[in-house]
Protein backbone atom coordinates (compact mmCIF):
# COMPACT_ATOMS: atom_id res chain seq x y z
CA UNK A 1 0.00 0.00 0.00
CA UNK A 2 1.18 3.55 -0.73
CA UNK A 3 2.89 5.27 2.23
CA UNK A 4 0.44 8.18 2.22
CA UNK A 5 -2.46 5.74 2.52
CA UNK A 6 -0.75 4.04 5.46
CA UNK A 7 -0.41 7.37 7.20
CA UNK A 8 -4.03 8.26 6.47
CA UNK A 9 -5.33 4.96 7.83
CA UNK A 10 -3.15 5.15 10.94
CA UNK A 11 -4.41 8.66 11.60
CA UNK A 12 -8.03 7.55 11.22
CA UNK A 13 -7.56 4.58 13.54
CA UNK A 14 -5.80 6.72 16.14
CA UNK A 15 -8.61 9.27 15.99
CA UNK A 16 -11.25 6.60 16.42
CA UNK A 17 -9.38 5.00 19.33
CA UNK A 18 -9.01 8.30 21.18
CA UNK A 19 -12.66 9.17 20.53
CA UNK A 20 -13.85 5.80 21.80
CA UNK A 21 -11.74 6.01 24.94
CA UNK A 22 -12.84 9.53 25.84
CA UNK A 23 -16.45 9.60 24.70
CA UNK A 24 -17.69 6.11 25.50
CA UNK A 25 -16.55 6.57 29.08
CA UNK A 26 -19.07 9.43 29.36
CA UNK A 27 -22.01 7.80 27.63
CA UNK A 28 -23.42 5.21 30.08
CA UNK A 29 -22.44 2.37 27.78
CA UNK A 30 -23.32 4.42 24.71
CA UNK A 31 -27.04 4.14 25.49
CA UNK A 32 -29.55 6.54 27.03
CA UNK A 33 -32.75 4.51 26.96
CA UNK A 34 -35.27 3.68 29.65
CA UNK A 35 -35.92 0.40 27.82
CA UNK A 36 -32.38 -0.79 28.61
CA UNK A 37 -33.62 -1.27 32.18
CA UNK A 38 -35.22 -4.61 31.36
CA UNK A 39 -33.57 -8.02 31.09
CA UNK A 40 -30.03 -8.00 29.71
CA UNK A 41 -30.38 -4.43 28.44
CA UNK A 42 -30.79 -2.93 25.00
CA UNK A 43 -29.56 -5.42 22.40
CA UNK A 44 -26.70 -4.09 20.28
CA UNK A 45 -26.90 -3.90 16.50
CA UNK A 46 -24.22 -6.43 15.50
CA UNK A 47 -24.19 -5.66 11.78
CA UNK A 48 -21.11 -4.02 10.29
CA UNK A 49 -20.37 -0.94 8.25
CA UNK A 50 -21.27 -2.39 4.85
CA UNK A 51 -24.57 -4.08 5.78
CA UNK A 52 -25.75 -1.70 8.49
CA UNK A 53 -26.48 0.78 5.70
CA UNK A 54 -28.48 -1.97 3.98
CA UNK A 55 -30.97 -2.35 6.83
CA UNK A 56 -28.88 -5.00 8.60
CA UNK A 57 -29.29 -7.77 6.00
CA UNK A 58 -26.68 -10.51 6.28
CA UNK A 59 -27.78 -14.08 5.62
CA UNK A 60 -27.15 -14.13 1.85
CA UNK A 61 -24.13 -11.79 1.72
CA UNK A 62 -20.64 -13.16 1.10
CA UNK A 63 -17.49 -11.95 -0.61
CA UNK A 64 -13.70 -11.94 -0.46
CA UNK A 65 -13.43 -8.22 0.32
CA UNK A 66 -15.53 -7.96 3.51
CA UNK A 67 -16.35 -9.96 6.63
CA UNK A 68 -19.96 -10.93 7.36
CA UNK A 69 -19.95 -12.08 10.99
CA UNK A 70 -23.74 -12.59 11.14
CA UNK A 71 -23.45 -15.70 8.97
CA UNK A 72 -20.16 -17.53 9.63
CA UNK A 73 -20.60 -19.68 6.50
CA UNK A 74 -19.50 -16.58 4.55
CA UNK A 75 -15.93 -16.91 5.88
CA UNK A 76 -15.25 -19.62 3.30
CA UNK A 77 -15.22 -16.92 0.59
CA UNK A 78 -11.98 -15.42 1.95
CA UNK A 79 -9.24 -14.91 -0.63
CA UNK A 80 -5.89 -16.63 -0.04
CA UNK A 81 -3.81 -13.48 -0.56
CA UNK A 82 -5.51 -11.00 1.73
CA UNK A 83 -5.98 -10.24 5.41
CA UNK A 84 -9.14 -8.30 6.33
CA UNK A 85 -9.34 -6.07 9.39
CA UNK A 86 -12.61 -4.24 10.10
CA UNK A 87 -13.36 -1.69 12.83
CA UNK A 88 -16.37 0.59 13.39
CA UNK A 89 -17.97 3.12 15.70
CA UNK A 90 -21.17 5.19 15.81
CA UNK A 91 -22.22 8.68 16.80
CA UNK A 92 -25.72 8.54 18.26
CA UNK A 93 -28.40 11.03 19.21
CA UNK A 94 -31.50 9.82 21.09
CA UNK A 95 -34.65 11.94 21.30
CA UNK A 96 -37.24 10.84 23.86
CA UNK A 97 -40.86 11.96 23.86
CA UNK A 98 -43.55 11.36 26.47
CA UNK A 99 -46.69 13.43 26.03
CA UNK A 100 -45.41 17.03 26.02
CA UNK A 101 -42.04 16.19 27.59
CA UNK A 102 -39.00 15.93 25.30
CA UNK A 103 -35.35 15.17 26.02
CA UNK A 104 -32.24 14.70 23.87
CA UNK A 105 -28.99 12.79 24.53
CA UNK A 106 -25.77 12.37 22.56
CA UNK A 107 -23.36 9.46 22.86
CA UNK A 108 -20.63 7.53 21.08
CA UNK A 109 -20.53 3.74 20.85
CA UNK A 110 -17.92 1.21 19.84
CA UNK A 111 -19.48 -1.17 17.31
CA UNK A 112 -17.05 -3.94 16.41
CA UNK A 113 -13.54 -5.00 15.52
CA UNK A 114 -12.89 -8.13 13.44
CA UNK A 115 -10.03 -9.80 11.60
CA UNK A 116 -10.39 -12.48 8.92
CA UNK A 117 -8.04 -14.61 6.82
CA UNK A 118 -7.98 -17.89 4.90
CA UNK A 119 -6.44 -21.01 6.41
CA UNK A 120 -6.61 -23.21 3.32
CA UNK A 121 -8.71 -23.51 0.16
CA UNK A 122 -12.38 -23.26 1.11
CA UNK A 123 -11.66 -22.66 4.81
CA UNK A 124 -11.63 -19.18 6.36
CA UNK A 125 -11.34 -17.94 9.95
CA UNK A 126 -12.52 -14.80 11.74
CA UNK A 127 -11.95 -13.43 15.24
CA UNK A 128 -13.74 -10.42 16.67
CA UNK A 129 -15.01 -8.34 19.55
CA UNK A 130 -18.31 -6.44 19.75
CA UNK A 131 -21.03 -5.45 22.26
CA UNK A 132 -24.01 -7.76 22.80
CA UNK A 133 -26.16 -5.47 24.97
CA UNK A 134 -25.94 -2.09 26.70
CA UNK A 135 -27.52 -0.68 29.84
CA UNK A 136 -27.60 3.07 30.45
CA UNK A 137 -30.45 5.15 31.85
CA UNK A 138 -31.34 7.65 34.57
CA UNK A 139 -34.87 8.97 35.08
CA UNK A 140 -37.43 9.59 37.81
CA UNK A 141 -41.18 9.58 38.37
CA UNK A 142 -42.98 11.82 40.86
CA UNK A 143 -46.58 11.83 42.04
CA UNK A 144 -48.69 12.98 45.00
CA UNK A 145 -49.74 10.04 47.17
CA UNK A 146 -51.41 11.59 50.24
CA UNK A 147 -52.14 14.71 52.26
CA UNK A 148 -50.98 15.15 55.86
CA UNK A 149 -54.16 16.65 57.40
CA UNK A 150 -52.41 17.53 60.66
CA UNK A 151 -49.64 19.55 58.95
CA UNK A 152 -51.82 20.48 55.96
CA UNK A 153 -49.04 19.41 53.60
CA UNK A 154 -49.05 17.21 50.51
CA UNK A 155 -46.89 14.08 50.52
CA UNK A 156 -45.17 13.18 47.26
CA UNK A 157 -43.44 10.03 46.18
CA UNK A 158 -40.34 10.20 43.94
CA UNK A 159 -39.00 7.05 42.26
CA UNK A 160 -35.46 7.32 40.88
CA UNK A 161 -34.18 4.73 38.40
CA UNK A 162 -30.55 4.31 37.34
CA UNK A 163 -28.73 1.58 35.46
CA UNK A 164 -25.39 0.77 33.86
CA UNK A 165 -23.50 -2.16 32.39
CA UNK A 166 -24.10 -4.51 29.51
CA UNK A 167 -22.55 -7.57 27.89
CA UNK A 168 -19.58 -7.88 25.53
CA UNK A 169 -18.81 -10.69 23.11
CA UNK A 170 -15.48 -12.03 21.92
CA UNK A 171 -15.67 -14.81 19.35
CA UNK A 172 -13.75 -17.02 16.97
CA UNK A 173 -15.37 -18.50 13.88
CA UNK A 174 -14.67 -20.64 10.87
CA UNK A 175 -16.40 -21.18 7.53
CA UNK A 176 -15.84 -24.20 5.27
CA UNK A 177 -16.90 -24.98 1.71
CA UNK A 178 -17.08 -28.81 1.46
CA UNK A 179 -18.02 -28.59 -2.21
CA UNK A 180 -18.73 -25.86 -4.72
CA UNK A 181 -21.70 -23.69 -3.84
CA UNK A 182 -22.33 -24.97 -0.30
CA UNK A 183 -20.68 -23.46 2.79
CA UNK A 184 -21.16 -24.08 6.51
CA UNK A 185 -19.71 -22.21 9.46
CA UNK A 186 -19.86 -21.52 13.17
CA UNK A 187 -19.05 -18.78 15.65
CA UNK A 188 -18.13 -19.69 19.24
CA UNK A 189 -18.04 -16.75 21.61
CA UNK A 190 -17.56 -15.68 25.20
CA UNK A 191 -20.13 -13.30 26.73
CA UNK A 192 -19.26 -11.33 29.83
CA UNK A 193 -20.36 -8.19 31.60
CA UNK A 194 -22.57 -6.81 34.37
CA UNK A 195 -26.21 -5.93 34.93
CA UNK A 196 -26.65 -3.08 37.43
CA UNK A 197 -30.07 -1.60 38.17
CA UNK A 198 -30.98 0.67 41.08
CA UNK A 199 -34.27 2.08 42.30
CA UNK A 200 -34.77 4.51 45.19
CA UNK A 201 -38.12 5.60 46.64
CA UNK A 202 -38.25 8.91 48.52
CA UNK A 203 -41.22 10.51 50.25
CA UNK A 204 -41.32 14.23 50.92
CA UNK A 205 -43.67 16.84 52.36
CA UNK A 206 -44.21 19.78 50.02
CA UNK A 207 -41.27 18.53 47.94
CA UNK A 208 -38.59 19.33 50.51
CA UNK A 209 -38.52 17.50 53.86
CA UNK A 210 -38.57 13.74 54.42
CA UNK A 211 -41.47 12.45 56.44
CA UNK A 212 -41.38 9.97 59.27
CA UNK A 213 -44.81 8.58 58.34
CA UNK A 214 -43.52 7.01 55.12
CA UNK A 215 -40.31 5.05 54.90
CA UNK A 216 -37.95 5.67 52.00
CA UNK A 217 -36.47 2.61 50.29
CA UNK A 218 -33.60 1.63 47.99
CA UNK A 219 -33.31 -1.54 45.90
CA UNK A 220 -30.25 -2.82 44.02
CA UNK A 221 -30.35 -5.55 41.35
CA UNK A 222 -26.95 -6.83 40.19
CA UNK A 223 -25.46 -9.69 38.24
CA UNK A 224 -21.99 -10.50 36.97
CA UNK A 225 -22.24 -12.67 33.86
CA UNK A 226 -19.75 -14.95 32.12
CA UNK A 227 -21.15 -17.47 29.66
CA UNK A 228 -20.80 -18.82 26.12
CA UNK A 229 -22.58 -18.07 22.87
CA UNK A 230 -22.79 -20.20 19.72
CA UNK A 231 -24.12 -19.69 16.19
CA UNK A 232 -24.24 -22.08 13.21
CA UNK A 233 -24.61 -20.85 9.63
CA UNK A 234 -25.10 -22.22 6.14
CA UNK A 235 -25.05 -20.64 2.66
CA UNK A 236 -25.73 -21.94 -0.83
CA UNK A 237 -24.64 -19.90 -3.84
CA UNK A 238 -25.56 -20.62 -7.46
CA UNK A 239 -25.14 -18.90 -10.83
CA UNK A 240 -28.51 -18.49 -12.51
CA UNK A 241 -26.86 -17.32 -15.73
CA UNK A 242 -23.84 -15.30 -16.82
CA UNK A 243 -25.03 -12.16 -15.03
CA UNK A 244 -27.30 -13.32 -12.19
CA UNK A 245 -26.20 -14.97 -8.97
CA UNK A 246 -28.34 -16.11 -6.05
CA UNK A 247 -27.18 -16.82 -2.49
CA UNK A 248 -29.41 -18.40 0.16
CA UNK A 249 -28.40 -18.34 3.80
CA UNK A 250 -29.55 -19.29 7.29
CA UNK A 251 -28.22 -19.25 10.85
CA UNK A 252 -29.28 -20.71 14.18
CA UNK A 253 -28.27 -19.14 17.49
CA UNK A 254 -28.14 -21.59 20.40
CA UNK A 255 -30.18 -20.56 23.46
CA UNK A 256 -29.31 -21.70 26.98
CA UNK A 257 -29.47 -20.77 30.65
CA UNK A 258 -26.87 -18.38 32.06
CA UNK A 259 -25.70 -20.04 35.25
CA UNK A 260 -24.35 -16.98 37.08
CA UNK A 261 -25.62 -15.54 40.34
CA UNK A 262 -28.00 -12.57 40.37
CA UNK A 263 -28.55 -10.67 43.63
CA UNK A 264 -31.17 -8.32 45.02
CA UNK A 265 -30.72 -6.02 48.04
CA UNK A 266 -33.57 -3.91 49.40
CA UNK A 267 -33.19 -1.55 52.38
CA UNK A 268 -35.51 0.95 54.04
CA UNK A 269 -34.94 4.09 56.07
CA UNK A 270 -36.19 2.20 59.12
CA UNK A 271 -33.32 -0.26 58.78
CA UNK A 272 -35.21 -3.24 57.35
CA UNK A 273 -33.09 -5.19 54.88
CA UNK A 274 -33.94 -8.02 52.48
CA UNK A 275 -31.19 -9.74 50.47
CA UNK A 276 -31.86 -12.55 48.02
CA UNK A 277 -29.94 -14.33 45.24
CA UNK A 278 -30.62 -16.86 42.49
CA UNK A 279 -28.77 -18.87 39.86
CA UNK A 280 -29.81 -19.36 36.24
CA UNK A 281 -31.77 -16.12 36.42
CA UNK A 282 -31.10 -15.08 32.82
CA UNK A 283 -31.28 -16.98 29.54
CA UNK A 284 -30.21 -16.51 25.92
CA UNK A 285 -32.89 -17.26 23.32
CA UNK A 286 -32.88 -19.66 20.41
CA UNK A 287 -32.73 -17.54 17.25
CA UNK A 288 -33.47 -18.50 13.64
CA UNK A 289 -32.59 -16.39 10.59
CA UNK A 290 -33.09 -17.02 6.88
CA UNK A 291 -32.34 -14.77 3.93
CA UNK A 292 -31.41 -14.42 0.29
CA UNK A 293 -29.27 -12.11 -1.83
CA UNK A 294 -29.53 -11.65 -5.60
CA UNK A 295 -26.60 -10.09 -7.46
CA UNK A 296 -26.80 -8.76 -11.02
CA UNK A 297 -23.68 -8.25 -13.12
CA UNK A 298 -21.51 -7.54 -10.04
CA UNK A 299 -23.23 -4.15 -9.84
CA UNK A 300 -26.58 -4.54 -8.10
CA UNK A 301 -27.27 -6.57 -4.95
CA UNK A 302 -30.76 -6.94 -3.46
CA UNK A 303 -31.09 -8.80 -0.15
CA UNK A 304 -33.67 -9.57 2.52
CA UNK A 305 -33.72 -11.45 5.86
CA UNK A 306 -36.26 -12.76 8.34
CA UNK A 307 -35.31 -13.47 11.97
CA UNK A 308 -37.30 -15.13 14.74
CA UNK A 309 -36.06 -14.90 18.36
CA UNK A 310 -37.65 -16.97 21.12
CA UNK A 311 -37.32 -14.45 23.92
CA UNK A 312 -40.70 -15.51 25.31
CA UNK A 313 -39.09 -18.69 26.65
CA UNK A 314 -36.36 -16.78 28.48
CA UNK A 315 -36.38 -15.95 32.19
CA UNK A 316 -35.18 -12.97 34.19
CA UNK A 317 -34.78 -12.88 38.00
CA UNK A 318 -37.91 -11.51 39.71
CA UNK A 319 -38.83 -10.90 43.37
CA UNK A 320 -41.96 -12.77 44.43
CA UNK A 321 -43.79 -12.62 47.75
CA UNK A 322 -43.14 -10.05 50.46
CA UNK A 323 -41.16 -9.68 53.65
CA UNK A 324 -39.28 -12.69 54.98
CA UNK A 325 -41.32 -14.96 52.70
CA UNK A 326 -40.08 -13.24 49.52
CA UNK A 327 -38.01 -15.13 46.95
CA UNK A 328 -35.79 -14.05 44.07
CA UNK A 329 -36.38 -16.60 41.34
CA UNK A 330 -36.07 -17.00 37.54
CA UNK A 331 -39.43 -16.05 36.02
CA UNK A 332 -40.93 -15.62 32.58
CA UNK A 333 -43.05 -12.67 31.56
CA UNK A 334 -40.57 -9.85 30.91
CA UNK A 335 -40.03 -10.93 27.30
CA UNK A 336 -42.10 -12.11 24.34
CA UNK A 337 -41.04 -13.70 21.07
CA UNK A 338 -39.77 -11.29 18.43
CA UNK A 339 -39.47 -11.27 14.65
CA UNK A 340 -37.35 -8.92 12.53
CA UNK A 341 -37.63 -8.20 8.80
CA UNK A 342 -34.69 -6.57 6.98
CA UNK A 343 -34.23 -5.45 3.39
CA UNK A 344 -31.42 -3.69 1.58
CA UNK A 345 -29.87 -2.74 -1.77
CA UNK A 346 -26.27 -2.07 -2.81
CA UNK A 347 -25.30 -0.57 -6.17
CA UNK A 348 -21.85 -0.10 -7.69
CA UNK A 349 -21.92 1.67 -11.10
CA UNK A 350 -18.71 0.04 -12.39
CA UNK A 351 -16.75 -2.03 -9.89
CA UNK A 352 -13.60 -2.28 -12.03
CA UNK A 353 -13.60 1.22 -13.50
CA UNK A 354 -10.72 3.58 -12.81
CA UNK A 355 -13.15 6.43 -12.11
CA UNK A 356 -13.47 6.97 -8.36
CA UNK A 357 -17.19 7.84 -8.37
CA UNK A 358 -18.03 4.72 -10.38
CA UNK A 359 -16.37 2.48 -7.78
CA UNK A 360 -18.29 3.82 -4.77
CA UNK A 361 -20.79 1.39 -3.19
CA UNK A 362 -24.20 3.07 -2.73
CA UNK A 363 -26.46 1.45 -0.11
CA UNK A 364 -30.00 1.83 1.25
CA UNK A 365 -32.16 -0.34 3.48
CA UNK A 366 -34.76 -0.64 6.20
CA UNK A 367 -36.06 -2.96 8.91
CA UNK A 368 -38.98 -3.66 11.24
CA UNK A 369 -38.90 -5.38 14.63
CA UNK A 370 -41.93 -6.52 16.62
CA UNK A 371 -42.04 -5.76 20.39
CA UNK A 372 -40.14 -8.25 22.55
CA UNK A 373 -40.26 -6.56 25.98
CA UNK A 374 -43.21 -6.76 28.35
CA UNK A 375 -43.50 -3.83 30.77
CA UNK A 376 -45.95 -4.20 33.66
CA UNK A 377 -47.94 -6.68 31.60
CA UNK A 378 -48.05 -4.42 28.53
CA UNK A 379 -46.07 -5.15 25.37
CA UNK A 380 -43.16 -2.79 24.81
CA UNK A 381 -42.34 -0.68 21.77
CA UNK A 382 -42.08 -1.89 18.21
CA UNK A 383 -39.08 -0.64 16.26
CA UNK A 384 -38.51 0.30 12.64
CA UNK A 385 -35.83 2.21 10.79
CA UNK A 386 -34.27 3.39 7.54
CA UNK A 387 -30.61 3.55 6.57
CA UNK A 388 -28.35 4.72 3.76
CA UNK A 389 -24.63 4.97 3.21
CA UNK A 390 -21.54 4.67 1.06
CA UNK A 391 -18.60 2.34 0.76
CA UNK A 392 -15.71 4.55 -0.38
CA UNK A 393 -12.62 2.79 -1.81
CA UNK A 394 -9.46 4.60 -0.72
CA UNK A 395 -7.02 2.36 -2.58
CA UNK A 396 -7.15 1.29 -6.22
CA UNK A 397 -6.31 -2.38 -5.67
CA UNK A 398 -7.38 -3.70 -9.04
CA UNK A 399 -4.71 -6.35 -9.37
CA UNK A 400 -3.94 -9.01 -11.92
CA UNK A 401 -6.76 -7.90 -14.25
CA UNK A 402 -6.13 -10.83 -16.56
CA UNK A 403 -7.09 -13.29 -13.82
CA UNK A 404 -10.74 -13.05 -12.58
CA UNK A 405 -10.45 -9.27 -12.06
CA UNK A 406 -9.53 -9.54 -8.40
CA UNK A 407 -10.80 -6.36 -6.77
CA UNK A 408 -10.03 -5.93 -3.09
CA UNK A 409 -9.60 -2.31 -1.98
CA UNK A 410 -9.63 -0.82 1.50
CA UNK A 411 -12.97 0.84 2.23
CA UNK A 412 -14.27 3.58 4.45
CA UNK A 413 -17.91 2.77 5.19
CA UNK A 414 -20.09 5.72 6.16
CA UNK A 415 -23.74 5.17 7.04
CA UNK A 416 -26.72 7.13 8.29
CA UNK A 417 -29.53 5.50 10.23
CA UNK A 418 -32.81 6.61 11.74
CA UNK A 419 -34.81 4.27 13.95
CA UNK A 420 -37.96 4.77 15.99
CA UNK A 421 -39.31 2.93 19.00
CA UNK A 422 -43.05 3.45 19.12
CA UNK A 423 -44.97 2.21 22.15
CA UNK A 424 -48.59 1.07 21.98
CA UNK A 425 -49.31 2.49 25.44
CA UNK A 426 -49.58 6.27 25.71
CA UNK A 427 -47.73 6.48 29.04
CA UNK A 428 -44.59 4.84 27.58
CA UNK A 429 -41.71 6.75 26.05
CA UNK A 430 -41.23 7.05 22.28
CA UNK A 431 -37.63 7.17 21.08
CA UNK A 432 -36.09 8.45 17.85
CA UNK A 433 -32.44 7.46 17.38
CA UNK A 434 -30.18 9.05 14.75
CA UNK A 435 -26.81 7.38 14.06
CA UNK A 436 -23.79 8.13 11.95
CA UNK A 437 -21.80 4.93 11.47
CA UNK A 438 -18.14 5.03 10.47
CA UNK A 439 -16.13 1.91 9.70
CA UNK A 440 -12.88 1.03 7.99
CA UNK A 441 -12.29 -2.27 6.22
CA UNK A 442 -8.55 -2.76 5.74
CA UNK A 443 -7.66 -5.17 2.96
CA UNK A 444 -3.97 -6.00 2.89
CA UNK A 445 -2.16 -8.45 0.60
CA UNK A 446 -0.19 -9.99 3.44
CA UNK A 447 0.09 -13.45 1.89
CA UNK A 448 1.06 -12.52 -1.66
CA UNK A 449 4.31 -14.08 -2.83
CA UNK A 450 6.40 -11.53 -4.65
CA UNK A 451 8.46 -12.63 -7.68
CA UNK A 452 11.46 -10.82 -9.12
CA UNK A 453 13.09 -11.13 -12.53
Amino acid sequence: MNLKYNRLLLALVATMAVGLQNLSAQSNGGVNSSYSRYGLGELANQSQGFNRSMGGVAQGLRGNNRVNILNPASYSAMDSLTFLFDVGMSLRQTRMTQNDYKEKFNSTTFDYVTASFRIRRGLGMTVGFLPYSNIGYSFYQMKAVAVDDYANQSITQQLNYEGSGGLHEAFIGAGWMPFKGLSIGTNIGLLWGTVNNQMTQIFAENGSSNTSSYSSMAAYYNASIVTWKGDIGIQYQTLLNSKNQLTLGATVGIGHKIGNEATMLRTTLNGDTIQRSTHNGYELPMTYSVGAAWEFAQRLTVASDFTYEQWGRCTTPQLTGSGVASRYVPSKGEYKNRFIVNGGVEYVPARYDHSFLYRINYRVGGYYSSPYQVINGIKGPKEFGLSAGFGIPITNAITNRSYVNLYAPTYINIGFQWSRRKASYAAFIDEDVFRINVGITFNESWFMKWKFR
